[in-house]
């Protein structure tokens, strides 16, 4: 079932522009597919799919192909795109998204491998990013900040 699923899925994103989740699963139930929003995140971090943005304003699932050359700017691009703020909650990197974007800007933040991160959990606008030491916070903070003023 879940290799169906997932071809449906790889199917349902390259036919239609779904942005949310939750719009996935819909699309999920009505081609035959019961989901829990818990599988749909799963489903989405294991096929590698993050949102590019489209039109300038609307988004859209798609998914990374291993073999670009230069996916280290592209996710860059993602955690532009997402991010609004940071701040630090001890040895925990709380980061605000755009509605939407925080299962995005959490595989690029996982996917640059900054120093420091020991991994990424994420909801809908918010992502938890754990850092091995709260003495290391500032210097993720700070690689994060460098992200969003660097040229590309």
């Amino acid at each position: 079932m879940k290799i169906e699923r997932r071809a449906k899925i790889l199917e349902l994103i390259g036919k239609y522009q779904i942005e949310t989740q939750e719009e996935l699963g819909e699309r999920l139930e009505r081609a035959g597919f019961p989901v829990t929003q818990a599988t749909i995140s799963r489903d989405i971090r294991e096929l590698k799919l993050t949102k590019v943005t489209v039109d300038g304003v609307h988004q859209k699932y798609t998914q990374l192909q291993e073999k670009e050359t230069n996916l280290y700017s592209k996710y860059v691009s993602v955690l532009r795109d997402g991010f609004l703020w940071m701040e630090q909650a001890e040895n925990i990197l709380v980061i605000r998204t755009l509605s939407g974007m925080a299962m995005a800007v959490a595989a690029a933040i996982d996917n640059i491998e900054i120093p420091g991160v020991a991994g990424t959990i994420a909801g809908d606008d918010t992502v938890m990013c754990a850092i091995r030491s709260t003495g290391e916070v500032a210097s993720v903070m700070e690689k994060i900040s460098k992200f969003m003023k660097e040229e590309t």
